[in-house]
């Protein structure tokens, strides 16, 4: 379905999508310095090379909005919410987890605490409405285990997008301090009941 058909068929506003978007808030139990690694907005840039999204899109962990500016600069509509307030987006603190959130006609982009990644995943395909995608920023490491085996068996990824080279997430947004990573990175992105074998590309 095109932006410009989504753009027409959106007619509320910020105040009647936050409405939508209820949440429990449990800033208790975030730990800034263990869960907060911003991402280099270029990892946004190169996923927008790619794919076509939304004109609405949700952040759920957004951070100090380093993917966030990247989506507002190339003309999306962003609702930027994260469990604590960073100084960006919504300031009332929203646990995306607990969100009662359903039937999101946008899609949901974000770089989820890794902890939590298959969490956010299984929770925003719950909340989108169906064809809507979730592209997530993860580990390359995300495609291991027996568990995630089980999701993608039953929501498979449509793409996943591997970078051949490094991008740095950075522990509390201090990319001067964290300037490399060691850590190999993807964007998998779901098309909500999609079935079929995921499409592995690279980039960067």
């Amino acid at each position: 379905m095109s932006n410009k058909k989504q753009s027409r068929d959106w007619t509320g506003n910020k105040r009647s999508i936050y409405a939508t978007i209820g949440a429990a808030n449990h800033a208790e139990e975030a730990r800034e310095e263990n869960d907060y690694y911003a991402t280099d907005p270029k990892a946004m840039e190169l996923l927008l090379a790619e794919e076509t999204f939304s004109t609405l899109i949700w952040e759920p962990a957004c951070g100090a909005g380093h993917l966030a500016k990247v989506l507002q600069k190339h003309g999306h509509y962003v609702i930027s919410t994260d469990l604590i307030n960073r100084g960006f987006g919504v300031k009332e603190p929203l646990n995306f987890l607990a969100s009662t959130a359903t039937g999101l006609y946008g899609d949901i982009i974000t770089n989820p605490p890794y902890k939590y990644a298959m969490e956010f995943v299984e929770k925003a395909l719950e909340i989108v409405q169906e064809s809507q995608k979730v592209a997530m920023f993860l580990k390359l490491t995300f495609l291991e285990s027996k568990k995630r085996r089980k999701l993608f068996e039953a929501t498979p990824p449509k793409v996943v997008y591997v970078s051949s080279a490094r991008l740095n997430c950075a522990k509390n947004g201090d990319f001067e301090k964290y300037q490399e990573s060691a850590v190999a990175y993807a964007w998998f992105v779901w098309e909500k009941g999609f079935q079929g074998d995921p499409i592995i590309k690279w980039i960067n």
